[in-house]
């Protein structure tokens, strides 16, 4: 929304100010209305379509259904600077879209310069998706005890026992905020219980739970007291809960991490704990990421109704796409079905 937008009404200088007032508060509800990940996602998508464009002497604007084929095709074939997964290529194309509609502009995702281009993408290098491998609860302990007990080392410590026991995204996990509504790019919220700690999370969908974590059964592993340690020793009571540290690692600093550090953390220490010690260097080094974490929660021992509710998903089917080694021949079909 833009001052030209304002109503051209013969108004009072007053009505005009409240008038003013109200649209600075529908641009804010506007930046509001994607989360501040998916609105850089989507800042880096037009900037790499509008450098393809004046590579190629094409314009970026007005939309142009040939042109968008021709970008995506580029981009399938490793022609735009690197080749992409169908997934990130649908996301470009959402990412393409969403900055048109800013601009009063709309794709029509329906022509065939568009729609059976990207049908014919699908089609030919489409694959499976391949989950990340899950950590278990001995992983994690092992994982936990990798970085010693300096203030990075807790704060990592916590992070990792925190996302497995809440069954959370990377962005949930470095997006709480100690109290409601402290940031306006946290996620959620926390309280901490005498059973335990109550966290308000808004995940996928702008949709709202609430996540239950009880105390452990031991000190070492409970992700209650790991968190009031890192809160105790970081200072924290106000913003966010996870943080970068100072060099010479004595300070938790105001700026929260991204979710670029679950992930490196989650890969790191689980290599270094030997975890999947079965598979090579190369096959390992790519099995770990944050995800591995919420998989890991999914295919534990848990009633697969409370993780569902716990991982936020609308459907139990959702759910068992995490359940990466859990349930597998534990009924035999073929002995069920007679033979």
């Amino acid at each position: 929304m833009t001052d030209e937008t304002l109503p051209a009404l013969a108004a009072t200088p007053t009505e005009l100010s409240h008038l003013e007032t109200l649209a600075e508060k529908a641009r804010e509800f506007a930046r509001r209305a994607q989360s501040a990940n998916t609105r850089r996602a989507y800042g880096a998508d037009w900037r790499h379509f509008s450098a393809w464009c004046a590579s190629k002497g094409l314009s970026a604007l007005p939309p142009s259904p040939p042109t968008i084929g021709l970008y995506l095709t580029a981009c399938a074939t490793g022609r735009a600077g690197e080749q992409i997964s169908v997934g990130t290529l649908e996301r470009r194309l959402a990412g393409l879209s969403w900055h048109y509609t800013q601009r009063g502009l709309v794709i029509d995702r329906r022509d065939p310069h568009i729609a059976q281009v990207l049908a014919g993408i699908r089609r030919t290098y489409a694959r499976p998706s391949v989950g990340k491998e899950p950590v278990l609860a001995e992983d994690v302990i092992r994982m936990a005890e990798i970085d010693g007990r300096d203030l990075r080392g807790l704060r990592d410590r916590s992070i990792l026992l925190l996302g497995y026991a809440g069954g959370l995204r990377r962005s949930e996990i470095v997006g709480l905020d100690v109290g409601r509504g402290e940031t306006e790019e946290g996620v959620g919220w926390l309280a901490l219980l005498e059973e335990g700690m109550l966290l308000t999370i808004k995940g996928k969908g702008e949709r709202w739970r609430e996540v239950e974590i009880g105390r452990g059964s031991s000190e070492l592993s409970c992700p209650v007291r790991a968190l009031e340690t890192w809160l105790h020793l970081g200072r924290i009571a106000h913003g966010p809960v996870f943080r970068r540290i100072s060099q010479d690692g004595m300070r938790a600093l105001p700026d929260r991490l991204s979710g670029r550090h679950v992930a490196r953390l989650v890969k790191r220490t689980a290599l270094a704990a030997g975890i999947r010690g079965d598979a090579s260097e190369g096959e390992r080094s790519a099995m770990f990421a944050g995800h591995s974490l919420r998989a890991g929660f999914a295919s534990s021992d848990i009633d697969e109704r409370y993780a569902q509710k716990q991982m936020g998903h609308a459907s139990a089917e959702m759910t068992r796409r995490y359940q990466r080694r859990r349930g597998r021949f534990r009924v035999n079909m073929t002995k069920a079905a007679g033979l």
